[in-house]
């Protein structure tokens, strides 16, 4: 694995701990598919920080079990116009 996509997994895998962001939220925040930001956090930082790795997994799964809460809200705000 190539040093600079280790620190951008290490810099990442951060942030959402540190905010509670989404996967669509730190993708936003630095630029990059939700798609890549996912395959970071579950494949690429088990191998180089198991710590981090559980502390974003925490905050991933809250997330995903919260989603449905989220899209309601959305939703709402959307049609109240």
């Amino acid at each position: 694995m190539h040093p600079h996509i280790q620190e951008r997994c290490i810099r990442i895998g951060q942030y959402i701990a540190d905010t509670g962001a989404t996967v669509r939220d730190a993708a936003r925040y630095f630029g990059m598919s939700k798609s890549s930001v996912h395959k970071d956090m579950d494949e690429r930082l088990p191998r180089l920080n198991q710590t981090l790795y559980h502390q974003v997994r925490g905050v991933l799964m809250y997330n995903k079990s919260v989603r449905h809460l989220r899209g309601g809200e959305a939703t709402r705000r959307k049609y109240r116009g």
